[in-house]
């Protein structure tokens, strides 16, 4: 692995700003920007786009997705939120009375709200699984998977402290039982290294706008073979056979395009959204998710030491996401911290009792090559220690 150097002018963030709220909204990459603006401008000229523009996106886009999680490309589907995808997860695993989806304390709503209606319609129980005494939140977790576990969702990364859920072990666990398991990789995915293959998750979800660097309302789905014959949420055109034959749509269908192509969501073809999306992935790719977790690994190191000295602790290395802090914060830390903080320039966000500091690269001793020949993006800010710290890096 190796570190990556300073970014910062991939990016349009001034050098008095700094933004340590990655896990909140990733910045959009300058490149990514003028991919989406030259794509928006062919509304400008709707008589220029061809029938096959409407395919031409989502084909580039699909294999650099399926690379960034070392998948297939037919396991790719193109979704606009995590909760989409999670809906479409919950609509192909029945469960039954007497059966148990596990989730994890403080998980994010979407993956939270999904599971307890999908309890209730099935008649399954849910069952929120809690880190406790010296354990882990991956401890407790394997311990709760058992002979009655029909669905295991759960983060990579919980998005309030960072802990870091050993999906290997709890893949493993969950084929002993045969239960299913369901990601959402939003905290994660782009930031910390995955392999579907390895991994063998049912489903995996993932919205572009965080550590993805990608707009809003963009993000993929994964769907193991098994389950890609599976029903979509909707019901459209483009994703069945012969779509891209304009001329005979009405020679309705009952068969999809292969692979996981029939969960892409209604109006995929987004001219706009899709290549800047594209472009982030790209650079992505470029810089390569081991060398984006070793380096952010790196600068976190330190912070954390910093944080600790201050009286501010976090999870152990060994049980958070390298590229997450979240400090516990005192019971006298004030209402309108992150207000305080805004205020000077310095951008986190405060989750529960935790200030989350997620940044991106800053200068490292050890370049590797330019992020590309071209304008790509770069992935953040430099790291301050209080006032002093007016310096970019």
């Amino acid at each position: 692995m190796t570190l990556i150097p300073n970014q910062r002018h991939l990016f349009d963030i001034p050098a008095n700003v700094a933004y340590l709220n990655t896990a909140t909204m990733g910045p959009l990459p300058l490149a990514a920007l003028e991919a989406g603006q030259r794509g928006l401008a062919r509304k400008l000229h709707p008589w220029t786009i061809q029938d096959t523009d409407f395919f031409a996106d989502t084909a580039r886009l699909r294999p650099l997705l399926a690379r960034l999680i070392g998948a297939d490309d037919e396991g790719i589907a193109l979704v606009p939120s995590a909760s989409y995808g999670l809906a479409t997860a919950a609509l192909n695993l029945p469960l039954s009375r007497g059966q148990e989806i596990l989730i994890l304390e403080d998980q994010f709503p979407s993956n939270v709200y999904t599971w307890r209606e999908h309890a209730a319609f099935t008649g399954a129980s849910l069952r929120t699984v809690k880190a406790g005494g010296n354990g882990s939140l991956s401890d407790a977790l394997l311990e709760a998977i058992g002979p009655a576990t029909g669905i295991v969702a759960c983060p990579h990364v919980r998005w309030t402290d960072g802990a870091r859920i050993d999906l290997a072990s709890v893949s493993r666990k969950c084929r002993e039982h045969g239960a299913a398991l369901v990601l959402d990789l939003t905290q994660s995915a782009g930031a910390l290294s995955f392999d579907a293959d390895d991994i063998q998750p049912d489903f995996m979800v993932a919205a572009g706008y965080k550590w993805l660097l990608g707009p809003y309302a963009t993000g993929f789905l994964y769907v193991a073979p098994k389950h890609r014959q599976g029903r979509p949420l909707e019901q459209n055109w483009i994703t069945r056979d012969n779509a891209g034959n304009f001329a005979r749509l009405i020679d309705y269908t009952d068969g999809y395009a292969p692979g996981a192509e029939r969960f892409d969501m209604g109006e995929r073809s987004n001219f706009a959204l899709l290549p800047a999306l594209e472009d982030a992935v790209k650079l992505i790719l470029h810089w390569g998710v081991g060398n984006i977790e070793e380096t952010l690994g790196h600068r976190n190191r330190q912070l954390a030491t910093d944080l600790a000295a201050m009286g501010l602790s976090s999870l152990p290395e060994s049980e958070r996401g390298p590229h997450y802090l979240s400090a516990l914060l005192p019971a006298s830390a004030p209402a309108d911290l992150t207000a305080r903080l805004k205020s000077e320039n310095i951008h986190v966000s405060r989750r529960g009792d935790r200030l989350r500091i997620c940044r991106g690269f800053q200068p490292s001793r050890q370049p590797i090559a330019p992020a590309s020949p071209s304008r790509s993006a770069r992935c953040t800010i430099p790291a301050r220690r209080g006032r002093a710290a007016r310096q970019s890096g």
